[in-house]
């Protein structure tokens, strides 16, 4: 999985904040709980960070990723009873979460008086993240979800 998701990375690399990499980890995180999804996202982060480029945004990237690992984790009983339209929502919803930690774990190295100025110009980039999810939501999950059942022990 952390290698389909470095690859999905390369591969929209050009379209800024759109990648499958956190609906791949929302994925993994319903069918094999915190843990798995959380390795996926280190793995994954880290793999294509040193192709991508590694920097002080990687711990936030961390961070935000293992994050949503841990909201999916406590909502999965909730989640799996819903929807796939909910479930898109959710991963879209994801997006703006990302953004919001990145912002609050590199506060401290731009100013933290300066956060909401930070966040906010990144919002657009948040919504770029935020539709990517959904899109990637909505074909993934009827296909990765089952193939993933199948290899649960």
């Amino acid at each position: 999985m952390s290698a389909a998701s470095f690859t999905g990375r390369l591969l929209f690399q050009a379209i800024p904040n759109v990648q499958p990499l956190t609906t791949i980890i929302i994925i993994c995180t319903l069918v094999f709980g915190f843990y798995f999804g959380s390795t996926v996202a280190v793995l994954s982060i880290v793999i294509s960070n040193v192709f991508l480029g590694m920097g002080i945004w990687t711990l936030a990237q961390l961070a935000a990723f293992v994050s949503i690992c841990a909201f999916t984790y406590f909502l999965t009983p909730f989640l799996k009873k819903k929807p796939l339209i909910i479930l898109a929502i959710y991963a879209g919803l994801m997006g703006y979460w990302f953004g919001f930690i990145i912002s609050l774990v590199q506060a401290p190295f731009f100013g933290i008086q300066t956060f909401w100025v930070y966040y906010l110009q990144g919002v657009p980039f948040d919504t770029f993240h935020a539709i990517g999810n959904f899109i990637f939501f909505l074909i993934l999950y009827p296909v990765l979800t089952p193939l993933l059942k199948k290899v649960k022990l």
